[in-house]
């Protein structure tokens, strides 16, 4: 008889653990599926608007042709009117104020090519260059971590705010560029890794925390390399800027002063912040920002073992949280930082849960929720933050309670 109850019980046991797994493999299928289908969705979205005749008049990308244009004429890119008129002529809202490019001058050299172009050549080329800034962005970060690229790698892809940049034709992936070669090069080409920094300037807001921490480190490791290349970019990229435009700066000053960004709704932690408190307080969207830098250096001062991929993940996922205004489409410069998280974790569950997190944003999207709302969109960068902490977490726990193990993983995963 105990030989029979054994029996029984071990048959139930598997029958148990039979059914975990149909229903992880339902549930895993179900993800992959629901997607999948998202991204079809969103990928035949942009291949179509880009054949649109007034599409290119109707996207983001539209304020960087017009100032390429401006520069081509020898005029002010920042100029309001002119741009307007340009905007107008290829097919943007005539109910609407312009689009003018809020990128200091130093950026100015990025968007003079296209102003050589028609708008569509032009639209089309840019949307090249952001295919290629992501592809080469994902496929450095698997490389970094020593990984041949895998179905994880899929996520960095199909990551919502990278594929947001795409529709709209916001920077934020040359920046992302930008943080990825300055990860890969930082050891290596000092110098390379510092001029690469000129892409992350396109956006210095997101940069805040990261930047304390970056001029920290490269005074205690005496990296001055580093600094040299970062000044050498920004010394030329001025000089082109000024050449083209010789009041470049007179000119960015005046605008950003006349845009009075303190009354626009960017949907940030921020902003949300500033509203909830005092809306005519300025100074309180600046607060994240300032304990942010605080914590960092505290952060920085705790591991004097400085790793860029490791530490500079949270603090990276740190610096867009508290960013003193940043759009949705920014927060792609967090690929490194979660895909790190991924690369160490074998959670299928917490993956699961990131893609499903993702493709929800991009459903939102694609049923016309604007990204100026104010429900949605200030929180997407916590929610980022808290899934990295999870992740990371899971992950240090299954490396103590599998220390000889761990390695060996590593090198086995595809």
């Amino acid at each position: 008889m105990p030989r029979s109850s054994d029996a029984q019980g071990f048959r139930l046991r598997i029958q148990q653990l039979t059914q975990r797994i149909k229903f992880r493999t339902v549930f895993e299928v179900a993800v992959v599926g629901i997607c999948t289908l998202v991204f079809a969705l969103n990928a035949a979205g942009i291949f179509t608007t880009l054949l649109t005749d007034k599409y290119a008049g109707q996207r983001d990308f539209v304020t960087y042709w017009s100032a390429g244009r401006q520069l081509v004429q020898r005029a002010d890119p920042y100029d309001g009117p002119a741009t307007l008129r340009l905007e107008r002529s290829v097919g943007y809202s005539a109910d609407t104020p312009p689009l003018i490019m809020r990128n200091a001058p130093p950026s100015l050299p990025i968007v003079l090519p296209l102003g050589f172009l028609g708008v569509r050549a032009a639209s089309l080329l840019w949307s090249l260059l952001m295919v290629a800034s992501l592809w080469l962005a994902v496929r450095m970060i698997a490389a970094m971590h020593e990984r041949r690229m895998s179905g994880l790698d899929v996520l960095g892809f199909t990551f919502a705010p990278a594929l947001s940049c795409l529709i709209s034709g916001q920077m934020a992936l040359f920046v992302l560029l930008g943080l990825v070669l300055f990860l890969r090069l930082h050891r290596t080409w000092p110098f390379l890794a510092g001029a690469s920094l000129w892409l992350c300037a396109l956006k210095p807001q997101l940069f805040l925390p990261f930047g304390v921490v970056l001029m920290a480190w490269i005074v205690v490791n005496r990296g001055y390399r580093i600094l040299l290349g970062a000044a050498s970019a920004f010394a030329l990229s001025t000089a082109i800027a000024c050449v083209l435009d010789p009041l470049a700066w007179v000119h960015y000053v005046r605008m950003m002063r006349a845009a009075q960004l303190e009354t626009k709704l960017i949907p940030c932690v921020s902003t949300m912040l500033r509203l909830a408190i005092d809306p005519r307080a300025v100074w309180l969207q600046g607060l994240p920002a300032a304990l942010g830098c605080v914590w960092a250096l505290a952060y920085f001062r705790r591991h004097r073992r400085w790793d860029w991929i490791e530490h500079g993940s949270l603090l990276m996922l740190v610096s867009v949280a508290v960013a003193p205004y940043s759009w949705f489409m920014d927060q792609a410069v967090l690929l490194p930082a979660l895909l790190h998280a991924l690369y160490r974790n074998r959670s299928r569950g917490l993956v699961a849960l990131l893609a499903l997190l993702s493709a929800g944003i991009e459903l939102a999207n694609l049923r016309g929720v604007r990204l100026t709302n104010p429900v949605l969109y200030p929180w997407t960068a916590p929610v980022w933050l808290a899934w990295y902490l999870l992740a990371n977490r899971r992950a240090d726990r299954e490396q103590e309670a599998n220390p000889i193990c761990e390695p060996l993983r590593a090198e086995l995963q595809p």
